[in-house]
């Protein structure tokens, strides 16, 4: 049994995934605001705080802890600039340094897949998450997903025909594979498969690796 310390752990993705780890097991601390406290999964132990601010929660990451960071920009788009580097750079630079001062035995981090022609700023911020942990000598994963189709965001399904295309063709199947749709079950597999599964220094988790994962 794994101790999981999990931020964004009330979105899109996190709310699956902490019920997965509970599912599996896993003692779950999930990082919330009062706001949205009924929004952490029945079993797993809210911890009120600000992902911005590590000092609002870095009493409750324990020594040996699987820390698993899924903070991020709600929908993020190409006008999101500001957002990312107020939201998710921030939140990443904040859990990075709790972790590494409190001894979490792995760091999970939710990237995004890269290079990309299109949400540069996005691909940046998550870059230099992926850098600045690889400086922090804390054993990582780096989760890199491009679109994780599901529930209300389901409208990248009209490019699979062209995706199809892409794939065939030499000259763009690397990117299309790189940039592939993953979803949301195969999504929380990775994560979950991740936490589960440390590396002795870093791994990164591509989008062909997670789309091999199946959600039990």
């Amino acid at each position: 049994m794994a101790h999981v310390f999990i931020t964004g752990g009330t979105g899109y993705i996190g709310r699956p995934v902490i019920a997965a780890l509970l599912a599996r097991g896993h003692s779950v601390r999930a990082l919330v605001r009062s706001s949205s406290l009924g929004r952490v999964p029945a079993g797993a132990e809210p911890v009120i705080g600000d992902a911005l601010s590590g000092d609002s929660y870095a009493d409750a990451v324990r020594t040996g802890d699987v820390f698993i960071h899924l903070v991020g920009t709600p929908h993020p788009g190409p006008s999101k600039s500001r957002e990312f580097e107020q939201v998710d750079w921030v939140s990443a630079q904040q859990a990075i340094r709790v972790a590494s001062t409190r001894g979490v035995s792995h760091f999970v981090y939710l990237s995004v897949a890269q290079p990309a022609p299109v949400m540069r700023a996005y691909q940046a911020v998550r870059a230099r998450g992926e850098a600045l942990l690889a400086t922090s000598g804390l054993p990582f994963t780096a989760v890199r997903p491009w679109y994780v189709v599901g529930p209300g965001h389901r409208w990248p399904l009209l490019l699979v025909p062209f995706y199809a295309i892409w794939e065939r063709l030499a000259s763009t199947r690397p990117t299309a594979l790189r940039l592939g749709l993953v979803t949301l079950g195969q999504m929380v597999a990775a994560l979950v498969y991740a936490s589960e599964h440390a590396p002795s220094v870093s791994r990164v988790v591509e989008v062909p690796e997670i789309r091999a994962m199946e959600a039990d």
